[in-house]
């Protein structure tokens, strides 16, 4: 009943952006599909919660890039669940290059949702009891981010292939919507250094939400909006 769960792996052609390194947007992916593999080995993966009639919900997530992994290069992903609370836990992840060294870090706060209720359950014997949380944390924190006034730029529409088992759009199909709005010249200016999802509610196929954004001391803020109002804060921050 390992803590920690470790997985070697190449960067591959698909991962990869316009610079030959792995795309931001596909961090957020291989941090789910690590957490997802994780939880299955402890017995609390998305077809044990669903047994229970429960699901996995995602309320925030942030990256740190020191630098993100070339193309073929050899890497190891690592991931690990912090001690919980009492409604919802944190999940560190990693990926560490041939030495060793930290090249992402990573942290996302969960809850459990109940499917039938659809109000959150206890995190109380979720993970299993012999587990012991004692590898501490990749991040220290998740940004807070304010809604408010934002210049509107952009409209997007939730495709078919966003949407997932759960019938929503993927968590990791915001960043990638999100990063995909902007150039490839205005992301390379950026320089980007972090990335900070805040999920506010779920959105479903054909659903159109208007993208703005704003600048502040701490990035690029960016929001996404449907017909009842704010779906998605997130922030981009990057070398000052």
């Amino acid at each position: 009943m390992e803590q920690v769960y470790e997985s070697p792996a190449v960067i591959t052609p698909g991962l990869c952006g316009a610079d030959g390194r792995l795309a931001l947007h596909e961090v957020f992916r291989v941090f789910q599909d690590l957490a997802a593999c994780h939880a299955q080995a402890l017995g609390c993966g998305i077809y044990e919660l669903a047994a229970k009639k429960f699901f996995w919900l995602t309320v925030k997530t942030g990256v740190d890039v020191a630098r993100l992994p070339e193309m073929a290069e050899e890497v190891t992903l690592r991931t690990w669940p912090e001690a919980p609370g009492r409604m919802r836990c944190f999940r560190s992840y990693e990926i560490l290059d041939g030495t060793g060294a930290r090249l992402v870090s990573g942290k996302t706060e969960w809850a459990v949702t109940n499917l039938e209720t659809k109000q959150l359950a206890p995190m109380e014997g979720i993970y299993p009891a012999e587990l012991r949380f004692e590898a501490g944390t990749a991040r220290e924190t998740i940004a807070r981010i304010p809604d408010g006034d934002m210049e509107d730029y952009d409209v997007y529409t939730v495709r078919s292939t966003d949407i997932d088992v759960g019938g929503h759009m993927n968590n990791a199909a915001y960043p990638r919507a999100l990063l995909g709005s902007l150039s490839n010249a205005e992301l390379k200016a950026l320089r980007v250094r972090s990335m900070d999802l805040i999920f506010r509610a779920p959105c479903f196929e054909g659903e159109r939400l208007t993208l703005s954004r704003r600048r502040s001391a701490e990035g690029l803020d960016l929001r996404m909006a449907g017909e009842k109002g704010t779906v998605l804060l997130a922030r981009i921050g990057g070398d000052t």
